[in-house]
């Protein structure tokens, strides 16, 4: 099956996709550093990146069908600045908004199906008529805005057209979900929404893949057996100080769960040499070294070693230090090495990323995950194989006069 990657950075969500079985007619970013990463790791013939068609370039000017007359899939994380808990919260207003460039994409290249990945934050109250005024676009994509036209009132006319009844031309089943990565097998509390649509002559019915892990099996493994220290080997003299709560909550479990536990930052990273108190100890990375300078303070208390990571962060001037940091058992902090991070990212650990400390951390604070991003688009593989609609039909039973009646104006 065939793809393209908008806004591709790192590459977490294409790695997802490409382990899900897509194989990509571009990838396609603006950002020098994050396409300087891809290069690099398809020089090393880095599997799959080796085989990524990569495009440096600016989205908004990117003629898709250069690349592809038909595709199955379209997946993307538009930049997340205007909708972030960390920025400005400017949305509509803000010019980095990229949602216009995905909707148009799935216009152009009508994919049997798509995956839009941003921060939870797009889910803020703040944002709610925004969210639904890019639900009802990425429904009715060829429901175009007309010159001019304040969105508001595009987005009335896309709820006259929503609640119409019929819908010609060409169109799309939206869900949305906020995921936490942690769920999934990802040694990190990450959480971000999916946006995951399927062009409707298909007749797909989906839903968002269940939980693989979870927080009580964690407990369990810890706190009432100690199957997680035994196996890392911790004597109890070195276990962190376990609170009232959670020795509350472990003890409320009546039966071993029947999920995998959450991993932890332990998990992610025990067999590398902490950079800190082994200096000298040889870890086989170039990217596992100390960076100086971590700190904790009130809010900044950096990730607990035996809990998933708090969400890496990718800050605009500089990274935040709290939630990139590791909190050893005796309080004492360090900030994550560049190959501790993409291995709490579960990038293959062959990955090589391209750039200075604050850089990467940049890219990989960007990133989805790529085992959540593999769950998701795995899902979406496995439905689109049970259709057997061509990737380049509009749908069983459309009007093609239907589509006269849209207008068909250039986004602005």
């Amino acid at each position: 099956m065939r793809s393209i990657e908008l806004f591709v950075g790192a590459g977490g969500l294409g790695i997802g996709a490409s382990q899900a079985g897509f194989h990509p007619a571009a990838v396609i970013d603006w950002d020098k550093w994050a396409c300087d990463t891809i290069r690099r790791n398809r020089d090393l013939n880095l599997a799959p990146m080796n085989q990524w068609p990569l495009f440096e370039a600016d989205v908004s000017k990117f003629d898709f069908r250069s690349v592809a007359d038909t595709v199955d899939l379209v997946t993307g994380g538009p930049p997340c600045q205007p909708f972030s808990l960390g920025g400005q919260h400017r949305a509509f207003l803000d010019k980095r908004d990229m949602f216009p460039q995905a909707i148009r994409a799935v216009r152009e290249l009508r994919p049997r199906a798509f995956v839009f990945e941003n921060v939870k934050g797009l889910t803020r109250a703040t944002f709610a008529n925004y969210l639904e005024y890019i639900r009802l676009q990425l429904r009715h994509p060829d429901l175009i805005e007309h010159e001019s036209e304040p969105w508001m009132d595009h987005l009335a006319r896309l709820e006259d057209y929503e609640t119409r009844g019929r819908h010609e031309g060409l169109h799309y089943h939206v869900v949305m979900r906020v995921l936490n990565a942690a769920d999934y097998g990802v040694p990190q509390r990450r959480e971000r929404v999916f946006i995951v649509g399927f062009r409707a002559d298909l007749g797909a019915e989906w839903h968002f893949p269940e939980p693989t892990h979870t927080q009580e099996a964690l407990l369990w493994s810890q706190w009432r057996t100690n199957l997680y220290w035994d196996l890392h080997r911790v004597a109890k003299r070195h276990r962190p100080l376990v609170s009232d709560a959670t020795l509350r909550a472990a003890e409320k479990l009546r039966i071993m769960p029947q999920a995998k536990p959450w991993r932890t930052v332990r998990d992610a990273i025990s067999d590398l040499p902490d950079p800190e108190l082994h200096p000298g100890v040889a870890s086989g990375y170039d990217d596992h070294r100390l960076q100086p300078g971590a700190r904790s303070y009130p809010g900044h208390t950096g990730s607990p070693l035996d809990e998933p990571a708090k969400t890496l962060k990718a800050g605009v001037h500089g990274v935040p230090g709290g939630e990139n940091m590791l909190r050893r058992p005796d309080g004492s902090v360090r900030y994550f090495t560049i190959r501790e991070s993409a291995r709490l990212q579960t990038f293959p650990d062959k990955m090589v990323f391209h750039g200075s400390w604050t850089e990467t951390m940049r890219q990989l604070g960007n990133a989805v995950p790529c085992k959540l991003a593999a769950a998701v688009v795995t899902e979406v593989r496995d439905c689109l194989t049970r259709t057997s609609s061509p990737a380049d039909t509009c749908g069983e039973g459309s009007d093609q006069q239907g589509l006269g009646l849209i207008q068909r104006s250039a986004f602005l």
